[in-house]
């Protein structure tokens, strides 16, 4: 699988923007998604866009007067990556590690029913 550099929050941020959008999506409509969140004005998330396509997470398309954007990641391959990432580079790839950090005491009765059926559906 091809590995994707790690973004930013604020592209990141943009990212969640498109992915959560009807696709194409307009740089008017990142504009309007994103902006507010961040007290951006639109010529930052128009040149975050320019940064994205760059690396290869998004492609743009002109059509009239306006430019629109699709992903070329899915949410899924890069929070998967950046998930696997971060038990690598915090947990020494220990999953019991994690666990430990996620749970900081004793998991409740809910979470260790859905981490039980989780196992179940991995074997």
């Amino acid at each position: 699988m091809k590995e994707f550099p790690q973004l930013p929050d604020s592209e990141f941020a943009i990212m969640q923007s498109i992915w959560s959008a009807e696709i194409p999506v307009s740089k008017t409509k990142v504009a309007e998604a994103a902006a507010p969140m961040r007290g951006w004005k639109p010529q930052t998330v128009y040149t975050l866009l320019t940064r994205l396509q760059d690396k290869g997470f998004i492609s743009s398309q002109k059509n009239g007067k306006e430019r629109f954007y699709t992903p070329l990641v899915t949410r899924e391959a890069y929070l998967n990556q950046e998930t696997g990432r971060f038990v690598r580079t915090f947990h020494e790839n220990s999953i019991s590690g994690l666990m430990n950090a996620m749970f900081s005491g004793s998991p409740s009765e809910e979470d260790l029913a859905e981490l039980e059926q989780w196992l179940k559906q991995s074997k």
